[in-house]
């Protein structure tokens, strides 16, 4: 294996450590923006049949913007307005946005990135399963682009693959 495939040890460790989702979720969010030298990190969990979901969010200061919810919420059709939230419904490859001032309007909205998150480059990384969107990991920077490495791209692929079954026991436990 070359070192762009192993998961760095801090991530592996975590996933080895906990064994409840939702411990998982809070040592993982702060630990990818350690990895990835990222501002926030938020994970979008979502039942895919019934749209309801519930945001959980780390962020480096206050002054970031918090996309915490306060539990489950029911889920708007986001997919109208941005690109990338319809990308994840279709279950597309993650997004990897290197200047959210530069990205074609296909890949996503300006406005509604400006309206609803603020960060300057991004991550929309897709966890899905037979064939349904189930959670969105989003690490994100501020005030400045980024070009996402190879390191990068091959980290959120095994974090997700990881990811997975704390995601999919978390929703169905919580039957909403």
């Amino acid at each position: 294996m070359t070192t762009e495939t192993v998961l760095p040890e801090v991530l592996e460790n975590l996933f080895v450590a906990y064994s409840k989702p939702e411990d998982v979720f809070a040592a993982l969010l702060p630990a990818v923006c350690d990895v990835l030298q990222t501002d926030r990190c938020f994970l979008h969990l979502r039942n895919p049949q019934t749209r309801m979901y519930q945001n959980l969010c780390w962020r480096r200061s206050p002054e970031i913007p918090d996309t915490s919810t306060k539990g489950w919420e029911q889920e708007i059709e986001w997919e109208r307005e941005d690109p990338m939230f319809a990308a994840a419904l279709r279950t597309d490859s993650s997004i990897f946005v290197e200047d959210v001032e530069l990205a074609s309007s296909d890949v996503l909205n300006i406005n509604f990135e400006r309206k609803y998150f603020g960060h300057r480059t991004l991550i929309h990384a897709h966890l899905c399963h037979d064939g349904l969107l189930w959670a969105i990991l989003q690490p994100c920077i501020f005030g400045h682009p980024r070009v996402w490495s190879e390191f990068d791209r091959s980290v959120i692929d095994r974090v997700l693959e990881k990811l997975k079954p704390f995601v999919l026991s978390y929703v169905r436990d919580a039957e909403v």
